[in-house]
């Protein structure tokens, strides 16, 4: 007879699917058009455009709105440190730092904010994802000052993921938090963006809106799981888990995007699949 499914697993299983999305869109980003800060409006504008009808629908994010306006402005500074460092180097060097350093400061997030405990477990399945992301950044580490973009990048996800899960969890249910975080993103990252470039988002809106509309969908339902996970689980385990991201970048970039993945990058890989692995079977 097989036992069902805890809340524990059904948020890792969703993590993982998660960061495979967030890998996609992140390639879809990197290969699209130079204008980075236009391409990224494109994306965010169509995903508020696309949930903005739910919000007639789902609950009112009472007691949500704090952190909906804290993860709003933490996410504008987190694509601004994001486009910089996409701007300096291959997404191969700079993605696994900037994902594989935000663990570890989410963690302790997650204790000290949230509460979350820290087990031993979990705190081997971190360890091993974040060796491995040292592996596969080793041979391939971008220039001294792309590093410093991707670790500012790493050091923003970990705000705006504790940010989030505690929103997420203080919202009447995970839909309402999703809807309005994506509008409130959507509207003022996407709004700023686009005033910035003007003529050139006009541009990028002519040439590059199925790609938008495609990476926009991809984000809701990237972020979407992620959030729904946060309201099952401990954050310190799932952000963790969710850069399996990395693994599904490296193929990415290898097939996709004709990157250079060596045997350190696998072997890395490999290491962050084991930490995922530990996460999923005994944390």
């Amino acid at each position: 007879m097989t036992l069902p499914a805890t809340p524990a697993q059904i948020a890792g299983v969703m993590m993982i699917l998660s960061g495979m999305t967030h890998a996609t869109v992140n390639a879809l980003f990197k290969s699209g058009g130079s204008d980075k800060l236009a391409g990224r409006a494109m994306i965010d504008g169509s995903a508020a455009l696309l949930v903005l009808p739910l919000a007639f629908f789902v609950p009112w994010p009472a007691g949500a709105w704090v952190w909906l306006a804290a993860s709003a402005a933490t996410h504008m500074v987190y694509l601004s440190f994001l486009i910089r460092a996409f701007a300096v180097a291959d997404m191969s060097a700079v993605y696994p730092v900037m994902r594989g350093s935000a663990p570890v400061i989410a963690a302790l997030g997650s204790v000290a904010v949230l509460g979350d405990a820290m087990t031993p477990t979990i705190a081997l399945g971190i360890a091993c994802v974040c060796a491995g992301t040292v592996l596969v950044a080793a041979r391939n580490a971008p220039p001294l000052h792309a590093l410093g973009w991707a670790l500012a990048t790493g050091a923003a996800i970990a705000a705006y993921t504790v940010i989030d899960a505690r929103g997420v969890r203080a919202a009447p249910a995970t839909i309402s938090y999703v809807v309005w975080d994506f509008i409130l993103c959507g509207a003022g990252i996407g709004g700023f963006f686009a005033a910035r470039r003007r003529r050139d988002f006009v541009h990028a809106a002519r040439t590059q809106w199925r790609v938008g509309l495609i990476a926009g969908s991809l984000s809701i339902l990237s972020y979407g799981l992620a959030l729904g996970a946060y309201r099952l689980g401990n954050l310190a385990r799932l952000a963790a888990l969710r850069e399996t991201s990395i693994v599904f970048g490296l193929v990415i970039a290898a097939v996709f995007l004709r990157e250079r993945v060596n045997m350190a990058r696998a072997a890395g890989g490999a290491m962050i699949a084991a930490g995922a692995a530990v996460l999923i079977i005994l944390g």
